[in-house]
């Protein structure tokens, strides 16, 4: 009988999904804060606005400008603003598009959901409209653009301060306590012994689909199981094959073989999804390790 698939930790969970979690509060706390100022200003000149149709209003706005923030990440791929150059050029247009797409789906998102509340709400995208919706979304594009680049550092990658090695390299094996194991020939891992059940089993290393740190251990994952084995990421990078085997994050070593797409992610990282449907981030700090082995043609 097989154990269940391996499902992440939590701290991995929040780990890979971070920057969604960070921009969805921050969406969910500017419409709160919003839809409190709209009906505060609306009392203090004498015209009272049901709390229901201003949440109605702001989160309608909010929800739009969220869903459009992966365009932004998008188009900041391909005109980054750091550091600064030409590419601001692209950005300043940008803002025509971006203004229209938030009016025109804000608006069609009002009229639709304007009858839950037993109102109407009238589409205007006159040009006076636009216009002072443009001054307030240029604004915006401003402050998710510089949102975006702020972002891009506070979850870079860093590199550990006590060591001169260079990031690409893999520190020798020499070096370091081997893990439990039976190597080739060639001194490279070829199975690893893990305790199962009271049992010791056999895992073949080219059966492996990627492996995972876990505080002093790593996580083997292998075949929709998961096995421990007390071994840090560093020191299996250096036993096992670097042909197949490859750092891809601080937290993830894969199996090259397994890789079946690379996908475009958010700051300039990548994600990678297996054969066995697990989905492993591609840090911007390895990309260079990874297509030394698996060329990426864009």
């Amino acid at each position: 009988m097989t154990d269940d698939p391996p499902s992440p930790t939590p701290a991995a969970w929040l780990r890979r999904h971070r920057l969604v979690i960070v921009w969805v509060a921050i969406m969910l706390v500017v419409t709160a804060i919003d839809t409190a100022t709209v009906v505060a200003d609306a009392r203090r000149h004498g015209r009272p606005l049901d709390l229901s149709w201003a949440i109605l209003l702001e989160g309608t706005s909010h929800l739009v400008l969220g869903a459009m923030v992966p365009l932004l990440y998008w188009f900041h791929r391909q005109f980054p603003l750091v550091p600064p150059g030409p590419a601001i050029l692209a950005h300043l247009p940008a803002t025509v598009p971006f203004s229209l797409i938030h009016v025109v789906a804000m608006s069609v998102l009002r009229w639709a959901l304007a009858p839950l509340l037993d109102r109407t709400y009238a589409i205007n995208l006159g040009f006076e409209a636009l216009l002072y919706e443009y001054r307030k979304d240029a604004v915006t594009y401003l402050i998710l653009s510089t949102a975006i680049v702020a972002m891009s550092y506070v979850f870079a990658e860093r590199k550990a301060p006590e060591t001169t090695q260079a990031p690409d390299e893999a520190p020798p094996p020499a070096a370091m306590e081997p893990a439990s194991g039976i190597a080739s020939p060639a001194g490279r891992l070829e199975r690893f012994a893990v305790r199962r059940k009271d049992k010791e089993i056999l895992v073949s290393a080219q059966d492996i689909a990627w492996i995972e740190a876990a505080g002093n251990y790593a996580i083997l994952h292998v075949g929709g199981e998961r096995y421990d084995i007390r071994s840090s990421l560093a020191r299996l990078e250096a036993e096992l094959d670097p042909a197949r085997f490859v750092r891809v994050h601080k937290s993830y070593i894969v199996n090259v073989e397994r890789v079946r797409e690379v996908e475009p992610w958010v700051s300039g990282d990548s994600r990678l999804k297996l054969d066995d449907g697990a989905v492993v981030s591609l840090s911007r700090r390895y990309r260079a390790r990874f297509e030394k082995v698996v060329p990426v043609r864009t």
